[in-house]
């Protein structure tokens, strides 16, 4: 018998997340990128791949492009591609840090020429938003410095604003600015965008289509990821998720993978605060399958947000705000363990069968041809990957 509710199953039905095409290509280390069989080789096989993904799991209709990574001639071509394997183009990412003009910045660069090749780039992504119908400009940004006094932080925190204040109004419509946050890496001494309240003063200062994106894989270690969930969301300034797990730094691992109650932590405060299904918190992975089978780490990806995301919804709502009332700590913490240490997978299985999906898409996948047909069809020219 399941033990999810008509109601959260109702819920779970609406769910979306969205995956980046950039994990369908070959990635790494630092030292090493690694190529495997039957990686794309160009953005129209990485939405082929991520709409694998979504007709095993129904949990991820759109996917996130990478510019200039996935420039391709005819956007219009891609987006009919999309739609006709059943999902659409979102959040479009920059890139500004794979340049050598960008060796001391770009869209804090002393330099104004380098600036404002920083801001045409952007121009060009809202471009690229205008011919896919993609709503959301995600930033992250490279930017900082490695040595005290190398480089005057109030000046770059002043030309950062100048910056986004001319990209964020080429926007139009209903299109966003989302500013994703990193605490460091690759730069060493400070960060231009270091955490959620930079990231949060920046696009305070622009306006109301500008959001902060939290990618749950930027923080320190000891960091209350889900105490800044509920402050953003309390702000009215979450706009994204970037969903990864970490053990030491921007690790990009498979979500949940790390710390599964963490996840379930942050889960629980996106649904305390009016972030789940709502279309102004967009919820995507940013992961980079290293030495996994890319599909099969993207279905276990969105399966686990998907669980975390149910026994979060079994939280006693009521129960929790009684023992928080009369100060019974114990009560309130075994309402959150009861919940986390529900298992929902059979549930789960039971309801993708009454949908018609796979009761288990990783099996399904394994099971199938498709991994083995895109290994021989795949053969010559250039794999997709970091910078291509």
């Amino acid at each position: 018998m399941s033990n999810l509710s008509a109601d959260i199953l109702a819920t779970l039905e609406k769910q979306a997340i969205e995956l980046p095409s950039w994990a369908f290509g070959n990635s790494g280390t630092r030292f090493k990128v690694f190529a495997t069989p039957g990686t794309p080789r160009d953005p129209f096989e990485k939405i082929a791949d991520a709409a694998r993904v979504n007709e095993l799991t129904g949990l991820a209709p759109s996917v996130a492009l990478h510019i200039p990574w996935d420039l391709v001639d005819d956007f219009g071509a891609l987006r009919a591609h999309a739609e006709g394997l059943g999902v659409s183009l979102g959040t479009i990412n920059s890139n500004t840090f794979q340049d050598d003009d960008y060796k001391f910045g770009a869209l804090t660069h002393e330099d104004p020429k380098v600036r404002q090749k920083a801001i045409d780039h952007h121009f060009e992504c809202i471009d690229v938003m205008n011919a896919t119908g993609s709503r959301d400009l995600k930033i992250w940004l490279a930017e900082g410095s490695n040595y005290p006094g190398q480089a005057d932080m109030r000046g770059r925190q002043d030309r950062l604003h100048e910056s986004l204040a001319t990209i964020y109004e080429r926007l139009s419509g209903e299109q966003r600015l989302v500013l994703e946050y990193k605490f460091f890496e690759p730069a060493f001494y400070h960060t231009d965008v270091p955490d959620w309240g930079t990231s949060y003063a920046q696009v305070a200062a622009l306006g109301e289509r500008a959001m902060v994106c939290l990618d749950t894989g930027h923080h320190a270690p000891g960091t209350n990821i889900e105490f800044i969930v509920m402050q953003l969301l309390r702000l009215g300034k979450l706009g994204s998720f970037d969903f990864n797990s970490r053990f030491y730094a921007d690790d990009d691992l498979i979500v949940g993978a790390a710390d599964p109650f963490q996840l379930f932590r942050i889960l629980f405060e996106v649904i305390r605060g009016g972030g789940l299904n709502n279309p102004d918190v967009a919820f995507m992975l940013d992961q980079c399958h290293n030495v996994e089978n890319k599909i099969l780490g993207q279905i276990r990806s969105v399966l686990n947000v998907q669980e975390m995301t149910a026994r979060a919804l079994l939280v006693d709502a009521d129960a929790l705000r009684d023992a928080q009332i009369s100060g019974d700590v114990l009560a309130a913490n075994a309402v959150f363990m009861d919940a986390f240490y529900t298992d929902v997978r059979p549930a789960l299985a039971e309801w993708r069968e009454s949908r018609g999906l796979p009761a288990d898409p990783m099996r399904a996948q394994l099971d199938s041809d498709y991994q083995r047909t895109i290994e021989a069809d795949r053969v010559g020219g250039v794999q997709a990957g970091w910078g291509a």
